[in-house]
C-alpha cells in the first residue's frame, strides 16, 4: 500500500528536483534546509510586495482625500475674504510708529540684548588691544636682539685701541649696502658689491668690499667645512643667461650625483625645510646673523627647529626645483647679503 504524502511534501520534492537540474553543470546537490530557506526567502518577499501595494493604496486614497476638500479650501467665502484682505490699505508708516513706540516702551525689557552687545562689542576692542600690545613686544623683541646683534657686531670688529666711532661709520656703511642689496636679490641672482672703506687697528684706510668684510667675519667667528667635496660646476657671480639658468648666480653649484649625501656647513638651526619655488627641496641653517641655504636636494633629514652641528647629515642631493641637471646649490649669506662660498672654504 503507498503511503499518503501531503501537498506541501510534494511541493518540497518538486522544488529540491528543480534545484537539482538548475545546479546539475557543477554536479551540487542542494539540501532540504536550503530549499526551505529558499521557499521562505520567497514568501518574505511576497509579504513585501503586498504590504509595498497596501501602502500605495493608502496613498491614493489621501490624494483623492486632498481633491474632494479643495472644493472647501477654493470656496467663494474664502475667496471673498481674501480679496477683502488684499484690497485693505495699509499704512507702513503708522506701523513703523508703532513697533517703534513698542520697543521704547519695552526698553527695559530689551536692554540686555543691547547690554550683551555692548559687552562683545568691548571684548572685541579689548582682543585687539591685547593684540596690539602683543605685537609691539614682539616688535621690541626683535629690536632688541637687532641691537644685541649690531653690538656683537661691534665688538668683534672693535680692536683694542678702541676706535668706536670708526666701527659705527662702518655699521652705517653696511645697513646702507643691505638696504641696496635687498633691491636686487632674487632667487638665483648676486646682489651689488661695492667698495667701502675699513679702518685698520694702526689706523690706515683700506678699500674693501662689504663682501670680503663679511667673509671675513664669518671666518673670524664661525667654523665651517664643505657641504659635499665634489667639484664647483657653477661659480658664484654673473653667468651666462639662459630660459632655467638667471644672468647673477647668489651661490655655488656643487656637482654630485642624486643622493650624495650633504652634510651641514656649521652649527645652527634649522629654520626653513621646503619643498616650494626655483630652489625645489631646500633647507636653510642658521647661526646669529649667518645662514646657510642647501637646495634642489631628493630628501631633507632634518626638521624645522632641529639644532644641528658642523658636519651633520641633513639631506640628499637631487634635482629638484629650477635646475638643468643634478647638483648642490650651495649659499652663504650675513643677514640678506649673500657671499661667495669660495672666500669662505677652499675646494682645492
Amino acid at each position: 500500500m503507498e503511503k499518503t504524502i501531503s501537498q506541501e511534501e510534494r511541493i518540497r520534492r518538486a522544488e529540491e528536483i528543480y534545484y537539482r537540474r538548475k545546479l546539475n553543470n557543477n554536479n551540487v546537490r542542494m539540501p532540504s534546509s536550503q530549499v526551505k530557506q529558499e521557499r521562505e526567502n520567497r514568501q518574505f518577499s511576497l509579504y513585501k510586495k503586498m504590504i509595498l501595494q497596501i501602502l500605495i493604496c493608502i496613498f491614493i486614497y489621501l490624494i483623492f482625500s486632498l481633491i474632494k476638500e479643495t472644493n472647501y479650501i477654493f470656496s467663494e467665502s474664502v475667496i471673498s475674504k481674501t480679496k477683502e484682505f488684499l484690497s485693505t490699505d495699509i499704512n507702513f508708516t503708522q506701523i513703523s510708529k508703532n513697533i517703534g513706540d513698542f520697543f521704547q516702551k519695552n526698553q527695559d525689557k530689551f536692554s540686555f540684548l543691547t547690554n550683551l552687545w555692548r559687552n562683545e562689542e568691548s571684548t572685541e576692542n579689548t582682543n585687539s588691544e591685547e593684540q596690539n600690545n602683543q605685537n609691539e613686544e614682539v616688535n621690541n623683541t626683535n629690536e632688541e636682539t637687532k641691537n644685541q646683534n649690531e653690538q656683537t657686531n661691534s665688538e668683534n670688529t672693535n680692536n683694542e685701541n678702541n676706535i668706536g666711532s670708526q666701527n659705527s661709520q662702518i655699521e652705517s656703511e653696511e645697513e646702507k649696502q643691505a638696504s641696496s642689496d635687498n633691491e636686487n636679490v632674487g632667487i638665483g641672482g648676486s646682489s651689488k658689491d661695492e667698495q667701502v672703506v675699513q679702518v685698520s687697528a694702526e689706523g690706515t684706510s683700506t678699500k674693501k668690499t662689504q663682501m670680503e668684510i663679511d667673509a671675513e667675519y664669518i671666518k673670524k667667528n664661525f667654523s665651517m667645512v664643505l657641504p659635499a667635496k665634489a667639484k664647483i660646476t657653477s661659480p658664484y657671480g654673473k653667468r651666462e643667461p639662459t630660459e632655467i639658468v638667471s644672468e647673477n648666480h647668489q651661490g655655488i653649484d656643487i656637482g654630485v650625483v642624486v643622493g650624495t649625501t650633504i652634510v651641514s656647513a656649521m652649527d645652527g638651526t634649522v629654520s626653513v625645510v621646503s619643498n616650494v619655488g626655483d630652489y625645489g627641496t631646500h633647507v636653510k641653517i642658521v647661526n646669529k646673523d649667518v645662514t646657510t641655504i642647501y637646495a634642489h636636494c631628493s630628501k631633507i633629514l632634518v626638521k624645522e627647529g632641529q639644532k644641528v652641528k658642523k658636519g651633520e647629515k641633513i639631506a640628499l642631493s637631487g634635482n629638484t626645483g629650477n635646475t638643468t641637471g643634478p647638483h648642490l646649490h650651495f649659499e652663504i649669506r650675513r643677514e640678506e647679503r649673500t657671499v661667495n662660498p669660495e672666500l669662505i672654504l677652499s675646494w682645492t
